[in-house]
């Protein structure tokens, strides 16, 4: 491997460490500032000294200083704590909720992958025309809706008025569709206004119009040449809005009262169980971290010029 490659590497590894060692302190700092969990925990009318012997058993006496290292100890060995709502693990409430999330930020993305491509495909190849304004518009509208403003419309047209889909909860594909639609707006319109971006663009370039003059088709031209070569924004937009989607579905899921993680995150922050808020910033942290990772991954291997 050569020393420009592992320096670049090295590089970046430490810049997505030291992203991730700032986004753990700042959840360890927003927990510390959320407010004394023992009241909650034991009510406002509970005596000094239980409040303070239940400080001791979270070790919330100890100075913020070992709090912060026993907490960086326990996330680097995978040990994310206790909920102090649920009395349970962590880790095991992330995994369990974690499902449902995946599902529903799989369903949002593929919908906004096979409407947002072809709508900038589509405005990139007739630009100027009342296709590409209205592909924008639709784009910016998209982007600028408020997305639990949307979900509740959608609630109250198609499960309200019409009666033709549930209005929340999970079980069936048909609990899906509302919550994917409203989930795959922002990224649908975000997709959208880049891939006709970068559509533009190669349609720009020389080597189209060679293509052209040696009568390739045209369905061709732009698929087979020009959208291979505008591929690289839109992959890096998909892995990083998956990734946005996936730490914050807070909106989504509590409109719908849907069972994932960002219904816990909400129930976790309501009783102060600063170590389930932790432990859940920290996983989409790292996921974050991870997926970014995997778009130098996927620069390297898609386009030649960074290997």
């Amino acid at each position: 491997m050569k020393a420009s490659t592992v320096r670049r590497v090295g590089g970046r590894l430490a810049s997505l460490f030291a992203s991730l060692l700032i986004a753990l302190s700042l959840a360890f700092l927003l927990g510390r500032l959320s407010g004394d969990p023992t009241a909650t925990i034991l009510g406002p009318m509970a005596p000094p000294e239980q409040r303070e012997a239940l400080r001791h058993e979270l070790g919330l006496d100890l100075p913020v200083v070992v709090q912060y290292l026993d907490y960086l100890k326990g996330v680097f060995t995978g040990d994310l704590g206790q909920s102090l709502q649920f009395y349970q693990s962590n880790t095991s409430m992330i995994a369990d909720r974690l499902p449902y999330t995946l599902q529903l930020v799989g369903a949002g993305m593929a919908l906004a992958l096979l409407v947002g491509v072809p709508l900038g495909v589509l405005a990139a190849t007739r630009e100027g025309t009342w296709w590409d304004r209205g592909a924008s518009t639709l784009a910016l509208l998209g982007q600028s809706v408020p997305v639990f403003w949307f979900g509740m419309m959608l609630v109250v047209l198609f499960a309200v008025k019409l009666g033709w889909l549930p209005a929340g909860q999970s079980g069936s594909p048909r609990h899906l569709i509302l919550p994917a639609l409203t989930m795959s707006v922002y990224p649908m319109a975000h997709i959208a206004r880049l891939t006709r971006a970068s559509m533009s663009d190669a349609l720009a370039e020389p080597y189209i119009d060679s293509a052209r003059a040696r009568g390739i088709s045209t369905r061709r031209v732009i698929w087979r040449h020009a959208f291979t070569n505008a591929m690289m924004p839109i992959l890096t937009i998909v892995v990083l809005q998956t990734g946005i989607l996936l730490s914050g579905a807070v909106a989504v899921e509590y409109v719908y009262s849907w069972p994932g993680l960002g219904q816990l995150a909400l129930q976790a922050i309501q009783f102060r169980d600063f170590p389930l808020v932790q432990a859940i910033v920290v996983f989409g942290a790292l996921v974050f971290v991870l997926l970014n990772l995997l778009v130098d991954v996927l620069h390297s291997i898609v386009d030649p010029r960074v290997r």
